[in-house]
């Protein structure tokens, strides 16, 4: 029954640990889309600058799944 419910709590940890920072770099990014979209309407070059900024918070969302595949696959 132990072994179990430490099973059920990793898994909730994991799915946590995804869950939030996928919460937060989509709060993140919501606000850097939409200053993105602003400076690309007002000047196509910075299209390329615009989408390297919206795309370093997904890396977070990566961290957290590295996190959760740890929690799942080591403990």
């Amino acid at each position: 029954m132990v072994a179990a419910e430490a099973a059920g709590f990793i898994a909730l940890g994991a799915g946590i640990a995804v869950g939030l920072t996928g919460l937060g770099a989509g709060i993140g990014e919501q606000s850097i889309g939409a200053a993105a979209i602003g400076a690309m309407a007002e000047d196509p070059k910075f299209f390329g600058k615009g989408l390297l900024m919206t795309v370093i918070p997904e890396s977070i969302v990566i961290f957290g799944l590295v996190v959760a595949l740890i929690l799942l696959f080591v403990f």
